[in-house]
C-alpha cells in the first residue's frame, strides 16, 4: 500500500551521514489531528512508528506478521518491519511511585507491557485525554453527541457516563444505535439459525418420510403380507421372521465391507449381530427376477419351519429392500470346500470326510421326505456345505432352492446351481426333481475321494472329473485318481462309498439312488466296526437298491472287456457332447 496521509503517514530522513558525524539525533512526535472528532474506535487504534528504506512499505499490508515478524529458521533473517520505535515508561525504580499514583487514578488503567520493560496507561471507557498527566482523563459529554449515544431519547451525562431516557409523555426504553445495530444483528442471528435448524428438521423428516414410504412400497412389492399371512399361523413366528431394514443396518453398522465374510454371483454374505444377541449371516442377492417373488416367499415361510442340526438355521428375511435379503445362522468354521482344498498333501481326515459326507445325506433327505413340503436344494456343494467348530456339516444357502408340491413329481424350471456340480438331465430338460440334489452330491462324494475340484479338473484324455473317475472305478483302476490320503487312512469302505458316488451321478436320474437310500447306506458304513469287506459291498447296496452294476474290484477286473464300456459309452457320449463342466 502506499501511504497517503488517510490512516498513515510517512518523512524521509534525510543527511544520515552527516548527524551521524555530528552526532545529531531525530525526534518523533505523534499527534492526532482533529482531537474532539475521534471516534471511540479510533480512540483504541494502536500507533506504531519504524524506519525503513525509501520505498520498503509500498505494496505491504499492515499485519500482525508485519509487525511482530518470526525469524526464518532456513534464513535466519526477519520479514517484517526492518526497525519498530516503540514507546512507554520504563520501570525505573525511582518512577515506581509515578506508575501507582497514575493507575490509581479512577478514570486511568495502565498494563505492564509484555517484554517487562515499561507500561502503558488509558483513559477508561466514558473517559478522554493524556493518561500519563494528573487529570488528564477528562469526562466525555455523551449528551454533546445524541445521534451516537441517546437519539430520541433525553441524555443526561453523568461522569464517565450517561443516562437516556425516554421524552415526557412516552414509555419504553431507549436505546443507542449501536445497541440497535447489536439487538438487530443478534436477531438475524438468531433467526438464521432457526431458520437452518427448521430447514434440517424439515428435511430429515420428509427424508424419513421417503425412506419409509420406500420400505413399505418394497415390502408390498416383495409380499410381504403374503409372508406374514403364511408365518401368522405360529404364534411368535411373524414377527420374528421379518426383520427391518433398520435392524440390518444396526447388525451390519450400514454393510460395512469389513464385516463381508462371503459372496458369489448371486450375492454378498454379511455377518451382524441382531438385537437379541443371535451372530447372523445376511445374504444380500444382487438381483431377484419379479415373477419369481411368490415364489421366494413361499420358499421364505417353508424354509422357517425347517428344523434339523444339519441344515444351517434361517431366521427370516428384509423386505424393506428392492431385493429381498435373507438372514441365517452364522457358522464360523468356513465351508468343507475350504477344509478340502488346502495347500499341501494333508487335509480333513478320511474319519471326518465320511462322518460329513453322512450329515450331508441325512440333511438333504430330510429336505426331500421328512419336511412339511419336499424342498429341492438345487444348489449341493462343497462351498454350500459349512462346518462349525467341531466340524459338523451343516447344509447352506438356499437361495437357488425349490419346493415341490406333493401331488407332483417335479417340476420344470429355468435352470440353476454351480457348473460341474449341474444335474445333465436338468440341465437338457429343465425339469426339477430330488434326483438334481442326488447327482450334486454324488460329485460332492467324488470330491471328497479324490480332493480334485468338479469345475476346473480335466483328465489327460480331456474327460470331465465325473466321467474320469466313473470311467476308472468300473475298469477297477481307482488308485489312479483317488486322494493318497484317503487309499493311506481309509478301508475298503472306500470302494463302497466310490459306488455309491457312482450311482448317484447316473446319467438318468431314475437310475439313481433316493438320498434316504444313500443316507442309511452311509450310516451303515460308519456304524460297522469291522469297516466293509468285499463281499459285502454288494449286499448293503443291494439292500438299499443302489445298484451300480458291479459288486467288487476283482468282479470288475473279470468282466472288465466291453462291460464297462457298454455301461458308459452312451452316457460318455452324451455328456461330452455340450454339456458345460
Amino acid at each position: 500500500m502506499l501511504c497517503t496521509g488517510e490512516g498513515c503517514c510517512q518523512a524521509p530522513i534525510v543527511a544520515v551521514k552527516a548527524a551521524a558525524v555530528s552526532g545529531s539525533s531525530y525526534s518523533v512526535q505523534i499527534e492526532w489531528f482533529g482531537r474532539n472528532n475521534r471516534s471511540a474506535d479510533e480512540e483504541r487504534m494502536p500507533t506504531r512508528v519504524f524506519v525503513a528504506n525509501k520505498g520498503w512499505f509500498e505494496n505491504k499490508k499492515v499485519s500482525r506478521q508485519l509487525l511482530y515478524p518470526k525469524r526464518s529458521p532456513a534464513k535466519d533473517v526477519a520479514t517484517g518491519v526492518p526497525i519498530w520505535l516503540s514507546w512507554e515508561f520504563g520501570q525505573d525504580p525511582s518512577r515506581n511511585h509515578r506508575h501507582s499514583n497514575i493507575s490509581s487514578s479512577s478514570t486511568v488503567r495502565c498494563d505492564d507491557d509484555l517484554t517487562q520493560v515499561g507500561y502503558t496507561c488509558y483513559c477508561k471507557q466514558g473517559y478522554q485525554g493524556n493518561p500519563y498527566i494528573p487529570d488528564g482523563c477528562q469526562d466525555i459529554n455523551e449528551c454533546e453527541l445524541p445521534e451516537d449515544y441517546c437519539p430520541g431519547g433525553v441524555c443526561t451525562n453523568t461522569i464517565g457516563s450517561f443516562d437516556c431516557g425516554c421524552p415526557p409523555g412516552t414509555h419504553g426504553g431507549p436505546v443507542t444505535l449501536k445497541g440497535i445495530s447489536v439487538i438487530i444483528g443478534v436477531s438475524c442471528g438468531m433467526g438464521l439459525v432457526i431458520l437452518v435448524l427448521a430447514s434440517l428438521f424439515v428435511s430429515k423428516k420428509l427424508k424419513h418420510r421417503r425412506t419409509h414410504m420406500l420400505k413399505r412400497k418394497f415390502f408390498e412389492q416383495n409380499h410381504g403380507q403374503l409372508l406374514e399371512q403364511l408365518v401368522s399361523q405360529r404364534a411368535g413366528i411373524a414377527e420374528q421372521m421379518i426383520i427391518t431394514l433398520e435392524e440390518l443396518n444396526k447388525a451390519t453398522h450400514n454393510f460395512d465391507k469389513d464385516l463381508v465374510v462371503g459372496g458369489g454371483g448371486h450375492g454378498t454374505v454379511y455377518k451382524g449381530i441382531l438385537s437379541n444377541q443371535h451372530i447372523v449371516a445376511i445374504k444380500k442377492p444382487k438381483k431377484v427376477i419379479p415373477k419369481e417373488i411368490d415364489e421366494f416367499i413361499n420358499e421364505v415361510a417353508i424354509l422357517s419351519q425347517i428344523n434339523h442340526k444339519n441344515v444351517v438355521k434361517l431366521y427370516g428375511c428384509c423386505l424393506e429392500t428392492e431385493v429381498p435379503m435373507l438372514v441365517y445362522e452364522f457358522i464360523s468354521n468356513g465351508t468343507l470346500y475350504d477344509h478340502l482344498h488346502v495347500e499341501g498333501p494333508i487335509s480333513l481326515s478320511w474319519n471326518n470326510r465320511l462322518r460329513i459326507a453322512t450329515e450331508t445325506a441325512k440333511s438333504l433327505a430330510y429336505l426331500h421326505s421328512t419336511a412339511a413340503i419336499p424342498i429341492i436344494h438345487r444348489d449341493v456343494k462343497s462351498a454350500n456345505i459349512l462346518l462349525d467348530d467341531t466340524l459338523v456339516a451343516k447344509v447352506a444357502d438356499f437361495g437357488a432352492s425349490r419346493y415341490i408340491p406333493m401331488e407332483k413329481s417335479g417340476l420344470t424350471t429355468r435352470a440353476q446351481g454351480t457348473r460341474g456340480y449341474w444335474d445333465p438331465m436338468y440341465f437338457y430338460t429343465g425339469r426339477l426333481t430330488e434326483k438334481s440334489d442326488v447327482y450334486s452330491f454324488g460329485v460332492v462324494l467324488v470330491e471328497l475321494l479324490t480332493r480334485k475340484k468338479p469345475f476346473s479338473y480335466l483328465s489327460s484324455d480331456d474327460e470331465s472329473l465325473i466321467v474320469h473317475f466313473v470311467t476308472l472305478f468300473l475298469e477297477g483302476n481307482l488308485l489312479q485318481i483317488l486322494d493318497p490320503q484317503v487309499i493311506q487312512e481309509g478301508g475298503k469302505e472306500v470302494q463302497e462309498v466310490a459306488a455309491i458316488a457312482t450311482s448317484c451321478v447316473k446319467l438318468s436320474g431314475e437310475g439313481r439312488p433316493t438320498m434316504r437310500q444313500v443316507e442309511l447306506t452311509l450310516e451303515g458304513l460308519r456304524a460297522s466296526e469291522e469297516h466293509v469287506l468285499d463281499k459285502v459291498v454288494a449286499k448293503k447296496v443291494y439292500n438299499n437298491n443302489i445298484k451300480v452294476g458291479v459288486q467288487s474290484n476283482t468282479l470288475v477286473r473279470k468282466g472288465n472287456e466291453g462291460s464297462t464300456r457298454r455301461y458308459s459309452m452312451e452316457e460318455e457320449f452324451i455328456l461330452s457332447a455340450s454339456y458345460p463342466w
